[in-house]
């Protein structure tokens, strides 16, 4: 039996192959699900964070979120599949139409690698 994913990777790279702008645009997409403490600090939600994966900024989000939050979830994607994103989701199999494979293996319709993906 094997275990579920335990999320999806929003990619800062575009289906063509160009780096997506702002540069801070996943600190952006998670300060909209995130909430301030008592110390004035913001804090990230435990379900979406922005992490930096082979020097290309990224969006982690766990897939705990769909059954938490759903509407927040489908507005992840949706921004993703707006502005044409590389979304990696080991729950797709492969083959459909939305599977994009792992770092370092072909992503879009050229073919490229994201930016300093090492194989």
């Amino acid at each position: 039996m094997s275990t579920p994913p335990e999320g999806v990777i929003i990619q800062g790279v575009t289906r063509s192959g160009r780096a997506f702008r702002p540069s801070d645009w996943a600190e952006r997409l998670c300060g909209v699900l995130s909430t301030f403490g008592g110390d004035q600090q913001m804090r990230y939600s435990p379900h979406v964070r922005p992490i930096l994966m082979d020097g290309v900024r990224c969006v982690f989000v766990r897939t705990q979120l769909r059954a938490i939050e759903p509407r927040a979830y489908r507005f992840l994607l949706d921004f993703a599949n707006d502005n044409e994103l590389v979304v990696i989701d080991p729950g797709r199999p492969e083959g459909s139409a939305e599977f994009c494979p792992v770092p370092g293996a072909g992503l879009g319709p050229g073919g490229r690698d994201a930016p300093g993906d090492a194989a």
